[in-house]
């Protein structure tokens, strides 16, 4: 079998690219530096360089797949983040239909099923509604929860104010949490299986926590004070990220989500189709925090 995988070497992407080669079959990874690529070169995937907002690089590196698997790629660098997620949700579509291609796992977000409300998820609500408009193919959707890895990007407010925090939290409603190798290996289930018909998602999670037991359980594998987690304003976010240098798209998407989350509709649609957790809980994930935190400024 013939697999394509794009996000080149990510967090989610090596990982299946790996597993998908070790059981004996053709890899093609895109990405944008063949650098990053060549350590699953040397393994045996073939590299495919280019950009995925290129509709004429991905019909050619899609050509002869028998499955593939898709992600929008963080770029931020444009001025409008949904817009970009659009473009590139459209030329997967042209290049998914010009190879006549029949099985896609694809990746979005819990938060998808708002359609608008969720920030950054708003793009991908886009994406899993132009593949379900494919006729004759078999789409996956991949629905992870809060991903653990998020949470690194706390250690600069542990390390200067003592605290986490986030525009969410404190409502008493735990966070569904995920770690990117578990994402991975879902993924690679449903491409090495491929037994999905039709038009179907999948959630993903392998803990939930509420945000002060997240707080309490990282501040002490970091072997540091016990930080309280703090719930800030939409205004106070929006300001703290864009001080931060993060511009203002990006920002404001990001608030967006936070202030969904916070309300009880980004996991909404979670908790109805509650999935069996997987196996990495947020003690496990603690070990690698702490070796983060540890090693950081």
């Amino acid at each position: 079998m013939k697999y394509v995988i794009t996000g080149g070497a990510g967090h989610i992407s090596r990982p299946l690219a790996e597993t998908v080669l070790t059981a004996g079959h053709e890899v093609t990874v895109i990405g944008r530096a063949a650098e990053k690529l060549q350590p699953l070169a040397d393994k045996g995937a073939k590299s495919a360089i280019g950009s995925v907002e290129d509709g004429s690089f991905l019909n050619a590196a899609f050509s002869g797949a028998d499955a593939v698997y898709l992600m929008i790629p963080p770029n931020y660098s444009v001025e409008n983040w949904r817009h970009y997620q659009n473009t590139v949700a459209r030329n997967y579509i042209a290049a998914i239909t010009s190879n006549n291609i029949k099985h896609v796992v694809a990746l979005s977000s819990v938060g998808a099923h708002m359609g608008n409300g969720a920030g950054p998820v708003d793009g991908l609500a886009d994406f899993e509604a132009l593949l379900f408009q494919l006729k004759e193919v078999n789409v996956k959707i991949l629905r992870p929860s809060y991903f653990m890895y998020n949470l690194f990007g706390m250690i600069p407010l542990m390390k200067q104010m003592n605290i986490m925090g986030a525009n969410f939290g404190g409502t008493g409603e735990k966070l569904a949490l995920v770690h990117t190798n578990d994402i991975a290996a879902v993924a690679a289930e449903e491409l090495l299986a491929l037994n999905f018909t039709g038009h179907s998602k999948r959630y993903i999670a392998g803990d939930e926590r509420a945000t002060d037991e997240i707080a309490q359980i990282l501040s002490a594998a970091a072997n540091t004070t016990a930080v309280p987690w703090v719930v800030f304003s939409d205004e106070e976010s929006l300001e703290g990220m864009k001080q931060t240098g993060l511009a203002e798209t990006f920002a404001e998407g990001f608030t967006t989500m936070g202030k969904a989350i916070r309300e009880g509709k980004m996991q909404e649609d979670y908790w109805v189709n509650h999935p069996t957790l997987s196996s990495i809980k947020l003690e496990e994930f603690a070990k690698e925090f702490a070796i983060a935190f540890n090693s950081s400024n």
